[in-house]
């Protein structure tokens, strides 16, 4: 990690970039090794959670925080617009619409991301997660064989897991939905290219997952 935190630093460097130390954090995820990362002779902050792109990230990789501080940034948005909600001359479509995209959104950005548990959601939040996170997934498919983001979507990591209970992740999440789905990665490409399929596809997992919870 010191070896590449100075080659990006080199690299950056020689195009007349800066890293800036103040602002740089370190986050270690399941490792035991605590030595310090530094640069330039100056020692990098080690921390236990860090914003990014606004989402928060944590060093055991769960999405708990990121979900509270969600619910807390949509509270504040849907009490600077009281007076929208409580004016007699807006009809309720137009303060239904508001809400969609000033409320609603603000609560879910990034949620396509998000892993789920039977405690941390309700099966109403867990469906528009999970139509989201398809949405995104067709977006991704059809990109390029060359993108970085799809390459990172469909890619097999080696290594086995270790033993106990595993969290649970973002992609055991698509591939459980995908074993539901009775899909691989290959079919699934295939019917990314067909927005209609696609959507009686998503709209069939989410009837047999809500289905299934409400047993």
């Amino acid at each position: 990690m010191q070896m590449k935190t100075a080659s990006v630093a080199a690299v950056s460097a020689s195009v007349g970039l800066n890293i800036h130390k103040g602002k740089t954090k370190v986050l270690k995820f399941k490792t035991g090794n605590r030595n310090p990362i530094t640069l330039d002779g100056e020692t990098l902050e080690d921390v236990g959670s860090f914003t990014y792109l606004g989402s928060i990230i944590d060093e055991r990789g769960c999405s708990d925080a990121d979900v509270k501080a969600r619910i807390g940034k949509a509270w504040t948005a849907f009490l600077q617009l009281k007076n929208i909600w409580n004016s007699k001359q807006l009809s309720t479509n137009i303060k239904v619409r508001i809400f969609n995209t000033n409320v609603k959104e603000v609560l879910l950005y990034g949620a396509e991301t998000t892993t789920t548990t039977i405690k941390k959601v309700q099966l109403p939040a867990e469906e528009e997660i999970r139509k989201r996170r398809w949405k995104w997934i067709r977006h991704t498919l059809r990109k390029s064989s060359n993108c970085i983001t799809r390459q990172a979507l469909t890619w097999n990591p080696e290594g086995r897991r270790k033993k106990g209970m595993p969290k649970n992740t973002l992609r055991r999440e698509i591939e459980a939905d995908m074993k539901r789905m009775n899909r691989n990665w290959k079919e699934m490409e295939r019917i990314a290219q067909d927005r209609v399929g696609w959507r009686m596809l998503v709209s069939g997992l989410c009837s047999f997952t809500r289905s299934n919870r409400r047993k």
